[in-house]
């Protein structure tokens, strides 16, 4: 039988200007039997605020939470 796939939701860890979380996120799916451990990936956000040009979008970290 074929290992089992999982979706799952990787939620950025970008901030907006003000702060707060930007709110966006990637689905995927991952094999829980050979990965047991939560996923961490960098991705990019256009949402997050990047303080070193002053514009919105830049690369951070995304990390898994449960899709609901």
């Amino acid at each position: 039988m074929a290992a089992q796939r999982d979706k799952i939701k990787l939620r950025s860890t970008g901030l907006k200007q003000n702060g707060e979380s930007t709110g966006y996120f990637r689905t995927t799916t991952k094999n829980k039997k050979k990965t047991t451990e939560k996923i961490k990936k960098m991705c990019f956000d256009p949402r997050a605020y990047n303080p070193e040009t002053g514009k919105k979008g830049m690369h951070v970290l995304f990390e898994e939470t449960k899709l609901s």
